[in-house]
């Protein structure tokens, strides 16, 4: 599949079809969604749009909870957590709204949690890990492209000579490998195959 226009922010399925990563829409997938505008809405008070994404807030006397409704808690207001809190035998403690994030130094604040680096990430051998903000997803590795192939997607090598994207020299032959290719000179010329004389 080749998509002449690109996907920005997602993967190429067909022919000049991409399919999108969540949080952005369009042709190309370069535009961001705005989750703000769905129905239903994603929060119950306010909602801010981001790239690729959103962030819920709640009015004044009001914390935010992990689902993303907002509870009146006067002593979770005081902890002025960043996203919710639960209150246990009378202690407050703030919480995170997904389990690819953790709370930070000060206790009220919520960290990424770099799935890819930590090795929490789990994508197929064919497959690389893409961090996001509270969670990771996995992308094809260089060299293999996303294909509807016997009733599910899967990352098929992509054949350069086919395709014609490789680099090899006029006077080369290109040979496919898994997930790149090789250039060799053809008979009566001598070098690398990128450069052949």
């Amino acid at each position: 599949a080749t998509c002449g226009h690109g996907c920005k922010y997602g993967e190429c399925m067909g022919p000049n079809k991409c399919k999108c990563f969540p949080g952005f829409t369009g042709k190309t997938c370069n535009q961001d969604l705005n989750e703000c505008g769905l129905k239903p809405r994603p929060c119950e008070h306010r909602c801010m749009n981001t790239h690729g994404s959103y962030k819920c807030y709640c009015l004044n006397g009001y914390m935010l909870m992990p689902d993303g409704t907002c509870a009146s808690s006067r002593t979770c207001a005081m902890v002025n957590c960043q996203y919710g809190c639960e209150e246990v035998k009378g202690e407050v403690q703030c919480l995170c709204p997904s389990g690819g994030l953790q709370l930070g130094p000060n206790g009220r604040t919520c960290i990424d949690i770099d799935e890819c680096s930590t090795g929490k990430a789990l994508c197929s051998y064919n497959r690389r890990c893409v961090n996001t903000f509270g969670s990771y997803y996995c992308k094809c590795q260089l060299g293999y492209e996303l294909k509807y192939v016997s009733g599910h997607y899967d990352c098929v090598d992509v054949n350069e000579c086919v395709t014609n994207t490789h680099s090899c020299n006029l006077h080369a032959e290109c040979l496919n490998t898994e997930g790149s290719f090789k250039c060799k000179c053809k008979q009566g010329y001598r070098g690398t195959g990128f450069d052949c004389a």
